[in-house]
């Protein structure tokens, strides 16, 4: 069964490719860095925290470049814990924060910047920051997102609510929809029926017509009476 964490991970991986989609579709003008807001972490357990961005060109791993940083809640003070290499790609750095307990999770290849911590500790609960640079893109993406460690995760929220007025509302926009084409073909049709009556009453005129002109010429060809 998936946790709310990683289904959060999973829908904000899903819009980010959404909007990749939308972005390669209709052109874009600039990088964008998509993260939750925060995630929470029950302690001791490994977490993904996500990080994907949005750029106007496809990656060039020779100007590429990223880096992850972690700060404590009330400290400015922001220590980088993984970086970007050409030759190397994403490398862990010697950090006294997390050691060996980081790795990278992600897809270059797919502008997916994520990374994985594990056996998380209350001491990593603070602010993580993905900074990404992706030349000729001339601005600078940055994501933010603070980490909760708890001892136990929060309980699901009842979707019942939420998918039942999804439902009505989906269910009213079917409706009103499937109204308009109705009258808007009850229109149709009855402009069709508009246009036969006069095609008809125009051929009743002209038949009318011919057969007066008909019977003109019959009575003019009568003999005269002797």
């Amino acid at each position: 069964m998936s946790s709310p964490a990683q289904e959060r991970s999973s829908g904000v991986q899903l819009v980010s490719a959404l909007l990749l989609l939308l972005l390669s579709l209709s052109g874009c003008s600039s990088m964008d860095v998509l993260m939750p807001n925060y995630i929470n972490v029950l302690n001791g357990t490994t977490v993904k925290i996500p990080c994907t961005f949005t750029s106007c060109y496809k990656m060039d791993a020779a100007r590429f470049a990223m880096n992850w940083t972690y700060q404590e809640t009330l400290n400015d003070t922001e220590e980088m814990f993984m970086t970007y290499y050409k030759k190397r790609g994403m490398v862990p750095l010697r950090s006294d924060q997390f050691g060996d307990r980081v790795m990278f999770a992600g897809n270059l290849d797919k502008n997916d910047l994520s990374i994985t911590l594990s056996d998380v500790q209350s001491d990593d609960e603070g602010i993580y920051n993905c900074y990404v640079r992706n030349p000729p893109d001339r601005i600078q993406g940055h994501g933010v997102i603070q980490l909760y460690v708890v001892t136990e995760l929060p309980p699901p929220r009842d979707s019942t609510i939420a998918v039942a007025i999804g439902a009505s509302v989906g269910g009213a926009l079917a409706l009103l929809i499937l109204s308009m084409v109705v009258v808007k073909c009850l229109r149709r049709h009855r402009k069709q029926e508009l246009i036969s009556e006069e095609k008809m009453e125009e051929e009743g005129k002209l038949e009318a017509e011919g057969v007066a002109e008909e019977g003109t010429k019959n009575v003019s060809s009568l003999p005269e009476d002797l």
